[in-house]
């Protein structure tokens, strides 16, 4: 190490409180601390026992708030015994404190309670929804514990940082883990991220608006420049109309195309359109196009999501089919079978059946022979000589 380096760093080890949250830097004096061991440091309240969560290490000394502290001792076993000590007695103190409470009727709740490592002071710390005169409690309980009683007013967010649990992401809560000091958050942010305003969802266990939307608020400002705003009126590739939606994190937009007789909603990316104006600006346009000033373009064909107009395709022209022509020419006439021309297995079967059918009604004669005798008489034969016709035999009836 430099002598330049030297200078501007500062050997410091960081720890925590019981009450969880802040890392407090302290000068550990030459000792060498592990993570996890506990040390006896002096604060401006006296000597507190604290737990080491990082070993010794250097930073910067515009990291450090002076004045720097030092560590008196890594903990002894006699320290471990007295802290435990302290812990049973809190929990007795907490106990009467509350009976001390609903005796005087007052409208508090008490969060936790905590003794100073020397055993000379306990602070309780309490939530109400507004001021509380608790100056005849500090005496009963002044009165009991024989010691200095000081009572301190903390938040919502406090109290969920001392009693701990587990959030809507199924982690422990960030304030009791990590955090320092409790950041600034606005309902702003929700919005800017695109986060449903459902409180349910935006709330932590607190009831207050959750501290995780802090850490993503530059990245999503900075994404935000680069796309339209909800409602702008913009001019895309297929035409103009108003953006309905907009996709921070994939940067696209979707628009609601106002030249088309029916509605039409497409997806674009943030790159491809350009802001026009906000909504005093398409009412505009819809006034001119209403007054005929602006000719409405042609409407567009349904696309897929995000997919470019395709172009208009070219009039296909088809040739007519060839009709099928059956022969009838006469077998006798034409001296030989027909052939006609075929041109599916259906029109050549018909063409079969139908030369099959002509050579019958061709060799039949003009007058039908005579029966022979003995044949059986059909039944139109009998019908005809029962009306006037000839008998069987050849012989006529007389005439009557």
């Amino acid at each position: 190490m430099t002598a330049k380096e030297d200078h501007i760093l500062t050997e410091v080890i960081g720890v925590r409180f019981k009450n969880k949250g802040k890392i407090y830097f302290f000068d550990p004096c030459g000792n060498q601390v592990e993570h996890g061991q506990h040390v006896i440091v002096e604060t401006a309240k006296g000597l507190e026992y604290a737990e080491c969560v990082s070993r010794n290490y250097s930073v910067q000394d515009e990291a450090v708030r002076a004045p720097l502290r030092p560590v008196v001792r890594v903990a002894t076993p006699e320290d471990d015994r007295r802290a435990e000590e302290n812990r049973r007695l809190e929990q007795r103190a907490l106990k009467v404190c509350n009976e001390k409470i609903a005796a005087h009727g007052l409208e508090m709740k008490i969060i936790d309670v905590e003794y100073n490592f020397e055993g000379n002071k306990i602070l309780f710390f309490f939530t109400a929804e507004g001021r509380v005169d608790f100056r005849e409690l500090v005496k009963d309980l002044a009165s009991v514990f024989k010691t200095r009683i000081e009572l301190r007013q903390i938040g919502v967010r406090d109290e969920a940082r001392m009693l701990g649990g587990i959030g809507i992401c199924g982690k422990p809560f960030c304030c009791a883990q990590f955090l320092d000091d409790f950041q600034p958050v606005s309902i702003k942010m929700a919005k800017t991220q695109g986060i449903s305003m459902n409180p349910a969802k935006i709330s932590g266990a607190c009831g207050r608006l959750m501290c995780c939307l802090k850490y993503e608020q530059d990245a999503y400002e900075e994404l935000v420049k680069n796309v339209p705003k909800v409602d702008s009126f913009v001019e895309t590739p297929l035409g103009k109309g108003m953006v309905l939606d907009v996709n921070i994190l994939k940067g696209t937009v979707r628009v609601k195309l106002e030249d088309q007789t029916e509605v039409v909603i497409r997806t674009f990316n943030a790159d491809e359109v350009e802001v026009l104006g906000g909504k005093g600006k398409r009412a505009e346009y819809l006034a001119a196009r209403a007054r005929g000033e602006i000719e409405a373009p042609k409407p567009i064909a349904r696309l897929r999501r995000g997919a470019p107009a395709p172009a208009k395709p070219e009039p296909v022209v088809y040739e007519a089919a060839p009709t099928l022509i059956l022969d009838t020419v006469d077998e006798a006439a034409s001296g030989g079978e027909a052939k006609p021309q075929q041109k599916s297995s259906r029109s050549r079967n018909r063409r079969r059946s139908q030369a099959k059918r002509e050579p019958q009604q061709e060799a039949r004669p003009a007058e039908a022979k005579q029966p022979e005798e003995g044949a059986k008489k059909s039944g139109n034969h009998r019908r005809r000589h029962r009306r006037g016709g000839k008998k069987p035999g050849g012989q006529e009836k007389p005439a009557e």
